[in-house]
């Protein structure tokens, strides 16, 4: 480990941290330090807060991986001065002034926009039938209908949460595209990388990249992990 930046791990919506399992063994096998962030999902501060604690604990250098909604939580969280650099797994990239919210009223309208559910008591979930189609395109049924029946309720604040310092203007990025992703459309992630000026690599894959192919996950937070590294401190 000596050298290396440890690197924590945070989730998007809907879903938990123990889907990071692949990327986490692939990672710890290399012998980087990993941590799992595990949002309360309520706002994006309580988030993001949830974040800075995992961060500080490192005591060192991280680099701070989004996935989805997460991406929103690290670029809030970023700013704190142990982010050497930040990675979006096909993550919304807000910035400051901006929240998921606006994001998703971006989206292009000519393709089908991710299947939430109205609120209930101040919280989203996906339509169930359309969980495999949407979230979890190549991933096995099974798999899909556990990730569907273990959804995590999304609090209608936390996407409504706005960034007050958009970590990418200072940290430097790198963007994992999914291009068979029906909840993030490639477009919108091509946009959202592009201001943000990050390094971009594409992949064929669906929501769930970072479960059915966590060794393209692990790849690109490894080439993320190598900059920081030789960046001089």
């Amino acid at each position: 480990m000596a050298g290396k930046p440890a690197i924590v791990l945070v989730h998007g919506g809907f879903v938990d941290g123990s889907g990071w399992r692949p990327v986490y063994d692939l990672l710890t096998r290399d012998g980087y330090r990993v941590a799992v962030v595990q949002n309360p999902t309520l706002s994006l501060q309580g988030d993001a807060a949830a974040a800075r604690l995992i961060i500080d604990a490192q005591g060192g250098p991280v680099v701070l991986v989004g996935h989805s909604y997460g991406g929103a939580v690290i670029t809030e969280a970023g700013t704190d001065p142990n982010v050497a650099a930040l990675v979006y797994i096909t993550g919304f990239v807000p910035d400051s002034g901006e929240s998921v919210n606006t994001l998703l009223a971006d989206f292009p309208t000519d393709v089908p926009g991710p299947p939430i559910l109205p609120p209930k008591d101040g919280f989203l979930s996906l339509d169930r039938g359309k969980f495999h189609a949407s979230f979890a395109g190549d991933l096995p049924a099974d798999v899909a209908a556990f990730m569907a029946d273990s959804q995590v309720p999304w609090g209608v604040e936390a996407l409504g949460g706005q960034v007050t310092e958009a970590a990418w203007r200072t940290k430097p990025s790198w963007y994992l595209i999914t291009t068979d992703d029906k909840m993030i459309p490639p477009p919108a992630q091509r946009t959202m990388s592009g201001r943000a000026g990050s390094t971009v690599v594409e992949a064929a894959g669906s929501h769930s990249i970072y479960v059915s192919q966590p060794a393209a996950v692990a790849g690109l937070i490894k080439q993320a992990a190598a900059s920081a590294m030789a960046a001089p401190q």
